[in-house]
């Protein structure tokens, strides 16, 4: 139970401290609209998101209004659509993609997400099919959203995959390049996906969920932030242990908050409640930025040395202070780094603090990855695959998620600016080791074999 003095606190952080529940996200099982002909099959998907989420915008808005705790994205994830479109080819699937989109947009979503697949150990036909159906059906759809699982540490990392994903991100920049390829915004490759992330673009309803669930994501960065400002300036002493009990102490009230909104939605939805995903996910809005942090925390700017063990301190205490809010904590919950999407973040590239390198050590400490990472888009597919394959071993080895999401800005080059607007932000174009050479060893194909502790059966 949260005490009175810890209530006014709540109240606080919605008033001033740009507290919100960043999605709620309904997961829908579609395996039940598998169909041999492709208009059935179209029709089955739209009736079915359309019976489930034709309630979910109204409802969010319903209870945040009540509580006054704004919800400020609605979005969909759906089974992976390699496996229920498996029958169907990659033109094929593109109009599926299509057809996602479209009922989308009927329920007022801001994503949705799941045309995925998940290839960690070898590519069937339903999923080259729809790899090869990427580029196209997120040129031309707004709101669909794509991810590629091509490592698991039980499995390793299949580089085969992770070529095509070289060649699908290039391809999709390029259809893209009048929006300095933002298509690739909306495609995230990973290693040990969770099958419960509520957030985009890796939101999937994983094989093992329920035919319905509602999932939440809070988030909160400017809470932890000014939580941390507070104890600097008012108690004396302060060291890094109690600075990592704020912070925990920090996520248990935001964790509170976004569970008692994401069983209400649940409730009234007649849906069952997943999971509570709390993670620090920025946005490019002072005061809302997970850079800041480690400012507060004394650092010139992330980047610098200190950087990786200050991120280790924050996603620790992140995790724990979740964990002992709520038994239904999942997806990926700890500290989001994507570099457009945090105007702090993306002034530490601009101002040569952050290197793609630097960022790259970051993530094996951090909830996710390389996440919204402009490079120039001369940037080749070898070079573009071997950044992923490093990437997925940090995931595999650590046993831990990770994720690229590459953005090879066509026709710009290291230096200059990409701009994606809205949430997605704007970010400066990182330079790349290599970036328009070749790399014969992504080139080499087969599978990087499974680290030793995969062995824990």
């Amino acid at each position: 139970m949260l005490s009175q003095s810890e209530i006014i606190s709540v109240l606080q952080m919605l008033k001033n401290e740009n507290l919100d529940v960043r999605t709620v996200t309904l997961g829908i099982n579609l395996f039940d609209c598998v169909s041999q002909q492709l208009d059935n099959f179209k029709a089955n998907i739209h009736n079915k998101i359309k019976s489930l989420a034709s309630n979910l915008v109204n409802m969010c808005d319903q209870v945040g209004e009540k509580y006054g705790i704004p919800v400020v994205n609605k979005r969909i994830a759906v089974s992976p659509i390699a496996a229920v479109g498996a029958p169907f080819d990659a033109s094929q699937l593109v109009a599926v993609a299509h057809t996602l989109d479209t009922v989308a947009k009927e329920v007022n979503v801001d994503f949705i997400g799941g045309f995925s697949a998940l290839v960690e150990k070898g590519v069937a036909r339903g999923d080259q099919a729809l790899i090869e159906s990427i580029p196209h059906a997120l040129a031309e759809t707004e709101r669909v959203c794509a991810s590629v699982n091509v490592a698991s540490t039980a499995a390793g990392i299949n580089m085969d995959a992770v070529l095509m994903m070289g060649q699908t991100i290039k391809q999709a920049a390029e259809l893209t390049g009048a929006d300095d390829g933002i298509a690739c915004a909306k495609l995230c490759v990973f290693a040990n996906i969770p099958q419960d992330i509520p957030f985009m673009a890796g939101a999937y309803l994983g094989i093992g969920e329920p035919d319905a669930v509602i999932n939440i994501g809070v988030s909160g960065p400017g809470v932890v932030k000014k939580a941390i400002d507070r104890a600097i300036k008012t108690e004396d002493g302060i060291d890094l242990r109690r600075v990592s009990e704020i912070i925990k102490r920090t996520a248990y009230k935001v964790t509170r908050v976004g569970e008692l909104i994401g069983r209400e939605v649940a409730d009234n939805l007649n849906i069952r409640f997943g999971v509570a995903d709390l993670s620090l996910a920025p946005t490019p809005n002072v005061g809302d930025s997970v850079g800041e942090i480690f400012q507060s925390l004394g650092l010139t700017s992330i980047g610098v040395p200190g950087s990786t063990a200050a991120l280790a301190l924050l996603n620790n205490a992140v995790k724990k202070g979740g964990a002992f809010a709520s038994s239904h904590v999942g997806g990926l919950s700890g500290a989001f780094i994507p570099v457009s999407e945090d105007l702090n973040i993306s002034d530490s590239a601009q101002n040569g603090f952050l290197s793609i390198e630097k960022l790259e050590a970051l993530t094996s400490v951090c909830s996710v990855g390389l996440d919204m990472v402009a490079i120039p888009g001369s940037t080749s597919v070898d070079t573009l695959a071997a950044i992923i394959a490093d990437e997925m071993a940090i995931g595999v080895i650590n046993k831990k998620t990770t994720a690229t999401r590459l953005i090879p800005v066509p026709g710009k080059k290291a230096g200059e600016m990409a701009y994606f607007g809205g949430l997605l932000g704007r970010a400066t174009i990182m330079p790349v080791i290599n970036a328009t050479g070749a790399n014969q060893f992504v080139r080499l194909g087969g599978l990087i074999p499974a680290p030793i502790q995969s062995l824990t059966n």
